[in-house]
């Protein structure tokens, strides 16, 4: 592991001291905002800006038929009654996104492992995919699923594929020690578990920003020095940059593909809401049937984690392709589980998204870049 976080140039140093905001606002602009680095489509097409357009075909399977969505995510049992949100399909403004085929996603991930890394929002993307697959694989399709703690798992037996989620909120370690629940931002204990899949998809930002009740570290450490607490934005700098150097020393890109989810938008009213959960008499996503609008601007500017992402992956030596959702997904106010997040669960939720859904779309996008990349 000492091998694995060991840094090879003085700026991935510099990240990991401290001084990674200022290089990653100069990075920022090196990374591609399509299909990722080393893809031959980048330049003719962006895949993440565009419009949401009506199409009475979708959604592409019904939640109710697919046996691993958990209750927070599906909207309609949970007694949504509207389903425009349902009936959206993402349109690229420079091309045409192609068709989502799940049986060749199958068929050419046969005896690999798909693997997503992180928080809730990789639960959504996860769950996503494999009710994309489930729905695809013909009849009788022998599936097994494995629930559990960090390890989560979908397994297409007719084609040796698994698709896993490991649960992560951090990427980094959150230890317990004896002065309390530590967030070590230079450890990654376990990431050895993650080596040997064959696409890695990778996403942490939400639980960096939580305070309060929702906080669910008491200090950060990095080397020897512990702090009650630092700029988010600096910490959460910190621990993606220990991600980049392992992933710089470790993955066999021989082997694996790396992907980076992006930045999941939310809708609260306020930072506070957010970690209040509280549901309010309206604003937020709540009551909302319509995206915000229906096409992105093409000049969006970037939310300051995203600037940090997009510069910590331009500094890697390892091919990192961004699926930057950050823009289709802040037109999506309608999306949201808002108070239909399942029973025996108070306040709303305008972070994580309805299945079937708007993760769906990511999953098409990640189809075309793959495609694209192969």
């Amino acid at each position: 592991m000492a091998k694995g976080l060991a840094l090879s140039s003085s700026l991935r140093a510099r990240f990991r001291h401290g001084c990674a905001l200022m290089a990653v606002a100069l990075l920022a602009a090196a990374v591609p905002s399509a299909l990722g680095r080393g893809s031959s489509a980048a330049a003719s097409c962006d895949l993440f800006q565009g419009r949401w357009v009506a199409d009475a075909s979708y959604p592409m399977y019904d939640a109710s038929s697919c046996p691993f969505v958990p209750d927070v995510f599906d909207c309609r049992r949970n007694g949504r009654p509207d389903s425009t949100y349902l009936k959206l399909r993402w349109s690229p403004s420079g091309c045409r996104l192609p068709m989502f085929d799940g049986l060749d996603f199958l068929q050419r991930w046969r005896g690999k492992t798909v693997m997503f890394v992180g928080d809730s929002l990789s639960m959504n993307q996860w769950v996503s995919l494999a009710c994309m697959l489930h729905a695809a694989a013909p009849d009788p399709a022998r599936v097994s699923f494995s629930k559990g703690d960090p390890v989560s798992s979908v397994r297409f037996e007719d084609y040796d594929l698994s698709v896993v989620l490991y649960f992560s909120r951090f990427l980094v370690d959150v230890v317990e020690e004896d002065g309390g629940r530590v967030l070590k931002l230079d450890s990654m204990q376990a990431a050895s578990s993650w080596l040997g899949a064959h696409l890695l998809v990778f996403n942490t930002w939400h639980w960096w920003t939580y305070r309060g009740a929702s906080q669910v570290w008491d200090y950060m450490q990095e080397g020897n020095r512990t702090y009650r607490d630092m700029d988010r934005l600096a910490s959460f700098s910190k621990g993606l940059s220990t991600w980049a150097s392992w992933v710089d020393a470790n993955v066999d890109t021989a082997l694996t593909r790396v992907v980076y989810q992006g930045v999941s938008p939310s809708h609260y009213m306020s930072k506070e809401q957010e970690s209040d959960g509280a549901a309010p008499a309206s604003g937020g996503c709540f009551q909302q049937t319509r995206p915000l609008q229906v096409a992105t601007d093409g000049d969006e500017a970037a939310f300051p984690e995203q600037v940090v992402v997009r510069g910590m992956i331009a500094s890697m030596s390892t091919p990192v392709s961004l699926l930057d959702v950050t823009a289709l997904s802040q037109l999506r106010i309608d999306a949201h589980p808002s108070v239909y997040g399942g029973p025996g669960r108070d306040g709303m939720d305008c972070t994580h998204w309805c299945i079937a859904g708007l993760p769906d779309a990511w999953n098409h996008i990640l189809y075309a870049m793959l495609l694209d990349q192969r």
